[in-house]
């Protein structure tokens, strides 16, 4: 049996010596690999946090202490170490364990996380109700993987020093170097100064230089001052003893002798603590050590190459056809400027960057800054375009309202994986952009059916003089020739896609495909549908959805969206508004939960947003009596038709 497997709980691995974990690490790094090369999922990070992961749980009495991952990047390890080795062959994958910690997961999970920068201050809050409960267990932090861009990270240190709670704060930095100055000099010091009885001795000598009569104030400035000249000479620690923390650092991350001392050292402090490490992303798989941006999220691989199992397929993503049409746009639009947050690739914007190196700006995992950035970039007649995930969007409500929308500052917002995403689960689905976007005044938001349609809204948001959202999904498009000429969407117009008497199915985005496939079904069971492609979601297309309703009473709206203030609910309020009586209304979105992890088909499924669910809808709006106990049933190729209620 593998030291691995002996590891039930985190405190199984106290019951090794020093000298065994190294060889639990290598352990700990062939499973990772082992299970990230067919399930895909976020390798180098974790990879680098192996032996930090290791001094933590042999440390540190977990679950009583909590430890708190930043963005769950780099927690794996964490996973493995904490009951979790069985399942780990489940992770990331549809009723498996998430990629992420998640508090109902395990205990051992001090916070559920997914976006970054978190950590420090749900730390904090964590160690101050510990405080009010008189419970004097630790609170740890780990903050790295580019997340102290963001500043919430600083709100939290800063708050944290102000409170002078005993916070420990670990930053693993792990693609950024703070300082040169990271040598045996430094490690040494953090090492040496650390020890109780140094820190002890320094505060003593502290409160007896203030004693002293008349000098004793300057007297503790002057050696105040040195000692932080001189770690400032040695360290980066400046910076974060400014927020009142002791700082510690550079240590090297992969020296678990080196870190096992000095966590034992630091721990349950007086006041606030900062352990700064360094490590290598990757660490220990050659192809990730190379390339790490490339093994940060990544789908299946083979281990011996590290190339992706994924077969070449010639239908391109909607990621890529908007990263290709942003470069084709920007050759002759010389005001176009691309702004992400720190995703450069998987927004589609390589090439763009490479090509045009001024109008390119990565402002790291920093949302809410790249959307006031742009609102300055476009009061000046830039046409800035912020390529940002629609579940990170969020994260800038207050600035796309307040800097953007009340001005009306022509920023187009290109809001990549709207709708279900997959396998990273409820913290990075995109279904609540509609909701939060479409309150807000100026704001134009619209959505494409497929990759031509892409093209042409991209371009009619870059002619757009306001704000204006161009909201797309994860994965490869329709596959549908894109025209040479590409030529703008008219703002607020929908389009036709197939006349019928019965009903009107009106959809919007990727789940206009759905509803092609529902009424070719419906048409099957003598149900013959409208079909309108809604395109936009504000304004809506008032006056075609009005005449339609004056034939057609019975309408489905269809959207990969919560149904909560979303597109289905605006077509709602509309109809109401115009006085609009007599409909019969059935809207197909996700009901008022959080989606879990798993395959975007299963999902669309599971959920009720895909054509099933539309057909489905379809027969109970035309009168049909189903059988609706059979669970699992598929309703486009179900073999008992339904019968029609009598009149």
């Amino acid at each position: 049996m593998s030291l691995l497997e002996q590891i039930k709980t985190s405190g199984d691995i106290k019951k090794l010596s020093r000298k065994e974990l190294p060889l639990l690490a290598a352990q700990i790094r062939n499973r990772i690999i082992d299970v990230v090369s067919k399930n895909g999922g976020h390798l180098a990070s974790s990879l680098g946090a192996v032996e930090l992961t290791l001094a933590i749980h042999y440390v540190f009495d977990l679950p009583k202490d909590t430890l708190i991952w930043d963005v769950g990047h780099q927690a794996y390890a964490h996973k493995l170490l904490t009951g979790r080795n069985q399942q780990f062959d489940t992770l990331r994958q549809y009723k498996g364990i998430s990629g992420f910690t998640k508090m109902k997961e395990s205990d051992y999970d001090g916070f559920t996380v997914g976006h970054s920068s978190t950590s420090i201050s749900a730390g904090l809050g964590i160690c101050y109700a510990k405080d009010l409960n008189q419970d004097d267990s630790d609170v740890i932090s780990v903050i790295g993987d580019g997340s102290m861009t963001a500043g919430l990270a600083y709100e939290g240190l800063n708050q944290a020093g102000d409170l002078k709670r005993k916070l420990i704060v670990i930053l693993n930095d792990n693609d950024m170097s703070i300082s040169a100055n990271v040598g045996a000099l430094s490690s040494y010091l953090s090492r040496t100064l650390s020890a109780k009885y140094l820190q002890s001795m320094r505060n003593q000598f502290g409160a007896f230089l203030k004693s002293l009569p008349k000098i004793g104030e300057d007297m503790y400035g002057i050696a105040k001052r040195w000692e932080e000249s001189f770690k400032t000479f040695v360290t980066p620690g400046m910076l974060f003893e400014a927020f009142n923390f002791d700082y510690f650092g550079p240590i090297d991350g992969h020296n678990l002798d080196h870190l096992i001392d000095i966590l034992t050292n630091i721990k349950n402090p007086d006041s606030p603590v900062l352990l700064h490490v360094t490590t290598t992303k990757g660490k220990g798989y050659a192809p990730a050590e190379k390339n790490p941006v490339y093994f940060h999220g990544v789908g299946s691989f083979a281990v011996d190459t590290g190339k992706s199992n994924k077969v070449t397929d010639c239908v391109p993503s909607y990621t890529q056809v908007f990263g290709t049409h942003m470069v084709r746009f920007a050759k002759t639009n010389k005001t176009i400027v691309a702004v992400t947050a720190a995703m450069p690739e998987g927004t589609g914007l390589t090439e763009f960057s490479k090509l045009y190196k001024d109008r390119f700006i990565d402002v790291g995992i920093a949302e809410q800054h790249a959307v006031t950035f742009s609102a300055g970039l476009a009061s000046k007649g830039l046409k800035p375009v912020v390529a940002i995930y629609s579940t990170f969007l969020q994260r800038a409500y207050d600035q796309i309202l307040h800097d953007v929308c009340i001005d009306a500052h022509p920023v187009v917002f290109a809001i990549d994986r709207g709708g279900i995403v997959g396998e990273d689960g409820p913290t990075h689905h995109g279904l609540f952009d509609f909701s939060f976007l479409r309150s807000m005044p100026n704001m134009t938001i619209m959505s494409p059916m497929d990759e031509n349609e892409l093209a042409r809204m991209l371009l009619t948001a870059i002619n757009h003089n306001g704000p204006i959202a161009l909201r797309y999904p994860r994965g490869k498009g329709q596959g549908v020739e894109i025209q040479q000429e590409i030529k703008p969407v008219e703002i607020g117009k929908g389009r036709v896609v197939q006349e019928g008497a019965d009903l009107m199915i009106i959809a919007i985005g990727q789940s206009v495909a759905e509803a092609v496939l529902a009424a070719k079904e419906l048409a099957l069971k003598g149900i013959c549908a409208t079909l309108i492609n809604a395109r936009f979601v504000k304004p809506l297309d008032t006056a075609l959805l009005v005449e339609k309703a004056d034939r057609i009473k019975k309408i489905i709206t269809v959207e990969e969206h919560v149904l909560a203030g979303g597109f289905g609910s605006a077509v709602m309020e509309m109809y109401a508004d115009k006085g609009i009586t007599g409909l019969q209304f059935k809207r197909i979105g996700i009901d008022d939960k959080f989606v879990e992890h798993g395959p975007q088909e299963i999902l669309k499924k599971d959920y009720g947003v895909d054509a099933d669910a539309i057909v489905k809808a379809g027969l109970e709006l035309a009168g049909f009596d189903l059988d609706l106990n059979l669970t699992g049933s598929n309703l486009l190729g179900f073999k008992t038709d339904g019968i029609k209620k009598d009149a």
